[in-house]
């Protein structure tokens, strides 16, 4: 009677099915949401961090003290409370930026934003 051979596993062989955008998403993000610039000024680098410092590192959400350096779990993140969208009244409103780590903002945070629609109406 034969012997049975292993079958070898063609998993390596697969191409990844997700990846990062593209340099051409990047550009044509920023093009028609020009506000993201705002997360790259030394303005929101000195909000983001009296919000930490007010909040002393703790998520408002769970408690958890946030000391770690991003991206781990419970690493800081200023989250505004009501979604700015562009707004810059909303974006640079110290009252409406909370800490929260990260674990809570990229998982129930996103989850309840994304169940909301947004968009432009007519």
């Amino acid at each position: 009677m034969p012997r049975l051979r292993a079958l070898q596993a063609n998993i390596s062989t697969l191409s990844p099915l997700v990846g990062y955008a593209s340099d051409d998403a990047d550009k044509k993000r920023r093009t028609f949401q020009p506000w993201r610039a705002w997360y790259n000024t030394a303005a929101w680098e000195d909000l983001r961090q009296a919000v930490f410092l007010r909040d002393n590192y703790t998520c408002q959400r769970t408690g958890e003290l946030c000391t770690a350096k991003a991206p781990a779990p419970n690493s800081p993140v200023a989250h505004h409370r009501t979604p700015h969208r562009g707004d810059p009244k909303l974006f640079w409103d110290i009252n409406n930026i909370q800490t929260v780590s990260k674990r809570v903002h990229d998982g129930e945070i996103q989850r309840e934003e994304q169940a909301i629609p947004h968009g432009q109406w007519d």
